[in-house]
């Protein structure tokens, strides 16, 4: 398979640069004390659309020709990438259709229909999200932008590791959340080729397909995800796959309880709102505290749309 290189990542960072948010870099003293190490979180909670997938999305669709923005993009999202491919779309002036499992939570629905995205829903797994965007496809002869698993993706998904080691340049180690694999291979390459910490995988121990894969050394399709962290209950892409296995040191699993103690840690402590996927790389640190003892650790926070409903309602 062709990978990435880092001229194809620095070209992707160029090109997205003034259409997305470098986004800060936070500390907290009080949940390092805690870790037992020095962590530098990569906020791309506050990104636009407020999650890293503008990144990727922007990037693919700024890489089609004059005839292929004719018809039309179309993908299939449970929400984060769903939102990017809708705004980015909009902003380069091309139809946006998007196929969403009925389950998908409503702030993301409602922030798609907003950036003027096309919505069909669909049953909640995988294969049904598929077969209902390949009749967009055939109907409308859109283009396809997968959520993870395309080479333009991963190359603008790796920009914010980019952006996080150029700005933290002596980290020990890097981790993110891996669901489709998109943001994990991406960071991976940019650790590659432009610095030499230990990269992690983390996901939900009720989603752990990248794991059983990783260990196994072949894909394991995603079966009956169960976890509060929506974004990672997608399977495993094959060209991420193939990178993930060269290039990160470990997938570290993590606990519901965990994932949701780390999200309320992030809330109270930064004052800032993540959603559970985000959380899960601090689950993974807490988790392993031995693991990373007295280390400079980069977590990337990987979005913060978060349906407040499920918190507050009466």
């Amino acid at each position: 398979m062709h990978y990435p290189t880092a001229k194809d990542i620095e070209f992707a960072h160029k090109s997205i640069s003034k259409g997305v948010h470098r986004t800060p870099i936070l500390q907290s003293t009080a949940i390092n004390q805690l870790a037992g190490c020095e962590i530098y979180f990569k906020c791309e909670n506050f990104q636009k659309v407020g999650a890293f997938k503008m990144r990727g999305a922007l990037f693919a669709l700024q890489q089609l020709t004059e005839a292929e923005k004719a018809n039309g993009v179309v993908t299939h999202s449970s929400g984060n990438h769903a939102q990017a491919v809708a705004l980015a779309a909009k902003e380069l002036g091309i139809k946006a259709y998007i196929v969403m499992p009925e389950n998908s939570p409503k702030v993301k629905v409602e922030a798609v229909k907003n950036y003027g995205g096309e919505i069909t829903f669909c049953t909640s797994n995988l294969e049904a999200r598929e077969s209902e965007m390949l009749k967009l496809k055939a109907a409308t002869q859109a283009i396809f932008i997968p959520p993870y698993d395309h080479f333009n993706i991963v190359c603008g998904q790796a920009t914010a590791a980019k952006e996080l080691i150029e700005d933290c340049n002596d980290l020990d180690a890097i981790l993110c959340p891996v669901g489709g694999g998109g943001l994990l291979a991406g960071t991976s390459l940019s650790n590659k080729y432009f610095h030499n910490a230990l990269v992690y995988g983390c996901e939900p121990s009720g989603a752990d397909d990248a794991y059983q894969s990783f260990k196994s050394g072949k894909l394991i399709p995603q079966e009956n995800p169960k976890t509060i962290a929506d974004g990672l209950r997608t399977s495993l892409g094959e060209l991420n796959f193939s990178i993930i296995k060269k290039e990160v040191e470990d997938i570290l699993c993590v606990s519901e309880e965990a994932i949701v103690d780390a999200m309320r840690l992030i809330w109270e402590r930064m004052k800032i709102i993540v959603e559970p996927s985000a959380a899960v790389p601090l689950a993974a640190v807490l988790t392993n505290k031995p693991l990373f003892q007295n280390q400079k650790v980069g977590i990337i926070l990987s979005g913060g749309n978060v349906d407040l409903v499920d918190y507050f309602e009466d």
